[in-house]
């Protein structure tokens, strides 16, 4: 077996079993592949596609899925937190067989699950480089004809650091990559194409903050339904569920994603060993989970406190705050679903966000299950999706469940 094949299967047996493998660290902006680099001047419009090439697979050489799907590499224009317009990466991918449901060809926009901070994690090098386990949920959306938009997010394969956890700059990420999807020659998409967004935990995140800011950044977009999992939608929940535990790494994420999006300088916060650990965090893959496992963030700042204590003090806590996701109504029917037995993503903030969407009149189902940890009830989402949509395609009414909530 040669290397890179032996890596890809190192990192597959990896994702599925949640020990760490470590992905090439991120690189700074001049050391980009040439195809992630921004160009001096972005297109005038939100979705516009800068450039795009094939994206072929590691774990299928001889490019059998070529007979299956159109796969294709983009950068295109987004915004971050602040309107500023950025160039962002993903991939679209759309089934070459003709789409024999009603109306033209759905298209999911895919909110991506936490891949890591560093450039190396983006899903659409991590289909060429190692192993994008995502792949495994998009394959049955795929199979039922959808054509798939998937968005790196801002900062996950190009300059600057992944702003990860950021609401706004994760929901204009999976709009406009949509937009891109639809703006694509070649692909039999268009400005008619309807829409389903679909994410889990991060994903989750990005698609729910996606459906709340469609109606007014892409109202263009014929959104008919959103399925999102595990919704981290209060950020203060997060620290006290996974400090110290496997994940502590995730807390990490967000503070230096958070961080970057508003400007801030987290060294200022933290002591040494907070400033190396931060260093070696913002190289880091989901993979890389182990390398700080079980740690506890107030080791690591410069006045003892945990990550928890500190995110409720300025500038922190404005930052988490505005990071809220329920207080604005999405514009289509959802479905949320949410473990009891998360590990991660407490289930009362789940609940809580169903209940302030139906406090704003949105159309929203919430569906418990009892499987166990937070990767557990990924099985649940991934299977429910179908469904839902294939019920919101052919545009049959939506269930509600804010009636006994």
């Amino acid at each position: 077996m040669s290397p890179s094949r032996l890596t890809a299967g190192l990192a597959a047996a990896a994702a599925m079993l949640l020990i760490p493998f470590s992905a090439p660290a991120a690189q700074a902006a001049e050391d980009l592949p040439p195809f992630y680099q921004a160009p001096a001047t972005l297109p005038a419009n939100n979705g516009d596609v800068i450039r795009s090439e094939r994206l072929g697979y590691l774990l299928d050489p001889a490019a059998v899925k070529d007979l299956a799907y159109t796969s294709t590499r983009v950068l295109y224009r987004s915004t971050n937190r602040t309107g500023r317009a950025i160039a962002v990466s993903g991939s679209v991918i759309v089934p070459k067989a003709p789409w024999v449901g009603k109306g033209t060809r759905p298209v999911i926009g895919y909110a991506v699950g936490t891949q890591g901070v560093g450039d190396a994690c983006a899903p659409s090098r991590q289909f060429s480089q190692g192993f994008e386990y995502e792949s495994i949920f998009m394959a049955g959306l795929l199979a039922r004809g959808y054509a798939i938009a998937m968005t790196d997010y801002e900062g996950l394969g190009t300059a600057g650091l992944h702003t990860y956890m950021d609401r706004e700059s994760q929901g204009h990420a999976v709009l406009d990559a949509v937009r891109a999807a639809q703006r694509l020659a070649g692909t039999g998409l268009s400005s008619t194409s309807p829409v389903g967004l679909y994410g889990y935990s991060q994903g989750g995140a990005g698609a729910a903050s996606a459906a709340e800011l469609a109606s007014t950044y892409a109202p263009e977009l014929k959104i008919k339904g959103t399925v999102a999992g595990a919704v981290p939608a209060d950020l203060r929940a997060l620290p006290g569920a996974i400090d110290g535990t496997l994940y502590s790494e995730f807390t990490w994420y967000a503070i230096a994603g958070l961080s970057a999006s508003y400007g801030l300088d987290i060294n200022d916060y933290l002591n040494d060993a907070g400033k190396k650990m931060l260093a070696r965090v913002s190289d880091n893959c989901v993979f890389d989970l182990l390398g700080s496992a079980f740690t506890k963030s107030s080791d690591y700042t410069a006045d003892g406190s945990s990550l928890g204590q500190l995110i409720e003090r300025e500038p922190f806590k404005t930052m988490i705050a505005e990071q809220r996701i329920g207080l604005r109504k999405p514009s289509a029917p959802v479905l949320l679903t949410q473990s009891l037995l998360d590990d991660i993503v407490p289930y009362r903030v789940g609940r809580q966000l169903t209940v302030d969407w139906c406090d704003r009149q949105a159309n929203v189902r919430l569906s418990t299950n009892a499987t166990p940890l937070h990767v557990g009830g990924m099985l649940n989402n991934a299977t429910e999706v179908y469904g839902f949509m294939e019920a919101r395609f052919a545009g049959l009414p939506a269930a509600s469940s804010c009636w006994r909530l």
